[in-house]
């Protein structure tokens, strides 16, 4: 393809492809810069395009880009969602109540009964069921689910904060 050429086909299909986007998109400044792109990848692939099908390519790219653009713009405002929880999340005065709670919960926990903050680190930090620390404490099932009752409302009843 010539630059003559090129230019022929881009003053016949510049309007049509940029209104094309426009319809698709709703954004004018969008099509218009998806518009340039299409031009432009056209004229990067100009030794492999065959002058009859040149229209059909340049709709094909054009759909294709404003397909890979919608795709970003997702995956940008979920990155952003996400990280403006984080932000908020870790404002100073977040962080100062978290602290705060972690040592009234420590605190907490550890004046629990023996018996009950076992069963409640079992189940709570290793994750364990009911079943599996029944098991190793040689308990029955009834007697740990006993324990962790007597833990929770320990805590319910010590904990300023409500969890």
């Amino acid at each position: 393809m010539t630059l003559a050429e090129f230019k022929g086909i881009f003053d016949q299909y510049r309007t049509p492809i940029k209104n094309f986007l426009y319809y698709k998109s709703g954004d004018l400044d969008q099509s218009e810069d998806l518009t340039q792109d299409v031009f432009i990848k056209l004229w990067d692939k100009r030794d492999e395009i065959q002058m009859d099908t040149v229209k059909s390519y340049l709709y094909t790219i054009a759909n294709n880009m404003l397909l890979n653009k919608i795709r970003h713009d997702k995956v940008v405002i979920s990155f952003a969602e996400k990280n403006k929880n984080q932000q908020e999340a870790y404002s100073p005065e977040f962080q100062l109540e978290e602290k705060e709670f972690k040592e009234e919960l420590e605190q907490v926990i550890g004046a629990m009964p023996e018996k009950q903050r076992e069963v409640f680190l079992m189940n709570r930090i290793e994750e364990m069921t009911y079943k599996e620390i029944a098991d190793r404490l040689e308990l029955s099932v009834k007697a740990v689910e006993k324990r962790m009752h007597g833990a929770l409302g320990h805590l319910r009843e010590h904990i300023k904060y409500k969890i």
